[in-house]
């Protein structure tokens, strides 16, 4: 290792060789309210135990779910995992893995991500699936990049029922190729057949739809693949895994490709990841989906065994051939996955998306029954709904918060109105637990 002199004439060459006079200039394309101008404040070297004790003390300044009772939702739920997954999941041989480059050796690695392509085709209806990407929103974002570079043509629809957060992260991806991305509007919180047919299909690459929407609201989207096939686009779904316990396939609406966020299935909020992407299509985009296919052969002795079948990253072929530069298998999220929906089981997961859906409408009822407080869509939902109050959200939050409940998230967040909030309820919320929000809701009304 050769020595680096540390002395600021050596500093000042190697800014002046990249090209800046500064080092301040390096973080010129951050926004300056973003940039951090004090000192950390870390203080003097401290021993591991002293270490420890410090981050124990601030972590603890923390308010989870763990200790708090949670119906937060739009997108990341407080869904119950069974002790066998991060159990084997944490076994050196899946934790300590990295990418599968060497099939000779990577055969585990390998036949986990197998395993989990197989359960989300059967899971989904579709007829193919990628070793998983980073979230549902990437994943959306490079579903309809796909569909843009099929179809050659540069429109986006996508429904402004769809998570507003995912559909930023979708302009993200697609701005610098020009693509244009249009709302297609939605009728009392709800996508419909006349949002489709109002628009104009004939240039449009593809049309996106959630099911069940931002809004926890089940899509009637019967039609509308038929609509945007005869158009010669591509229809991509989007949808909650857990619900297909209880509503159908998308392949079952005319889906092309289908996208979802599979935290639900295993993995915990963990303050917004590492999450995982799931990514399913028809056979028709099989050399066009991003990121890699496990596949089974056989070896020269008539073994089974495992290996990439299709790579299109941009690690294994020429760059200007892959199909995305940014998208990687989240092997060890896909594997908590495979454990999960392993363990659950086709019954397993019905009577969690059953326990989600009855419990989600018992404390929407109980909520509705609050004075100064209404369920805004009179519509079907799964496990989340939203609330409109006339009284002050914020001052809601807080004080329910001061109840050791995250009674959910202000839509204003999202851009949306100001007197509303999002409550999502999973399989691990009591009655005890709802009753004591609706309680909650009771008391604090008469504070307001």
């Amino acid at each position: 290792m050769p020595y680096i002199s540390n002395t600021e004439k050596d500093r000042k060459e190697m800014l002046e060789a990249i090209g800046v006079s500064e080092f301040k200039d390096l973080l010129k394309d951050i926004p300056d309210e973003f940039v951090f101008k004090g000192r950390l404040g870390l203080g003097k070297g401290q021993s591991e135990l002293e270490v420890t004790a410090q981050v124990r003390k601030l972590a603890g300044s923390n308010k989870n779910t763990a200790d708090y009772t949670s119906y937060l939702g739009a997108g990341s739920y407080d869904h119950y995992i069974p002790s066998i997954v991060p159990y084997l999941i944490s076994r050196p041989e899946f934790q300590t893995a990295y990418t599968p480059y060497q099939a000779e050796i990577s055969q585990g690695t390998l036949q986990s991500i197998y395993e989990y392509q197989s359960l989300v085709c059967n899971l989904t209806g579709m007829d193919i699936s990628n070793a998983s990407m980073y979230d549902g929103a990437s994943s959306m974002a490079e579903a309809a990049i796909l569909a843009c570079r099929h179809t050659r043509r540069k429109k986006i629809l996508i429904s402004s029922t769809v998570n507003p957060g995912w559909i930023n992260v979708v302009r993200t991806f697609t701005e610098a190729s020009g693509y244009e991305i249009g709302l297609l509007k939605a009728a009392d919180g709800a996508f419909g057949m006349n949002a489709v047919g109002e628009s104009d299909l004939a240039d449009a690459a593809c049309v996106i739809v959630q099911n069940p929407n931002f809004f926890g609201i089940i899509e009637d989207y019967d039609g509308i693949a038929d609509l945007v096939h005869s158009n010669k686009g591509v229809f991509i779904t989007a949808i909650d895994p857990v619900s297909i316990g209880i509503l159908k396939k998308p392949s079952e609406s005319g889906a092309d490709i289908v996208v979802a966020e599979g935290q639900a299935l295993g993995l915990p909020q963990a303050f917004g990841g590492p999450y995982l992407g799931i990514f399913a299509s028809t056979k028709q985009f099989m050399r066009k989906i991003p990121g890699r296919v496990v596949g089974v052969t056989q070896d020269v002795d008539g073994k089974r065994g495992f290996v990439l079948t299709l790579q299109t990253r941009e690690q294994h072929i020429r760059r200007d051939k892959a199909t995305s530069n940014i998208c990687s298998n989240q092997a060890l999220c896909a594997l908590a996955a495979g454990i999960y929906l392993n363990t659950m089981g086709e019954e397993g997961l019905k009577e969690v998306a059953e326990n989600c859906y009855k419990r989600s409408h018992y404390l929407a009822a109980g909520i509705a029954s609050v004075e100064g407080f209404e369920i805004k869509y009179d519509k079907p939902f799964f496990k989340e709904f939203v609330v409109k109050t006339k009284y002050s959200v914020d001052k809601i939050m807080s004080a329910m918060l001061e109840n050791e409940i995250f009674a959910g998230i202000p839509l204003k967040r999202f851009g949306l109105a100001d007197n509303e909030f999002l409550v999502a309820v999973t399989e691990k919320r009591s009655k005890d637990e709802m009753d004591r929000y609706i309680k909650a809701l009771k008391d604090l009304k008469d504070k307001f």
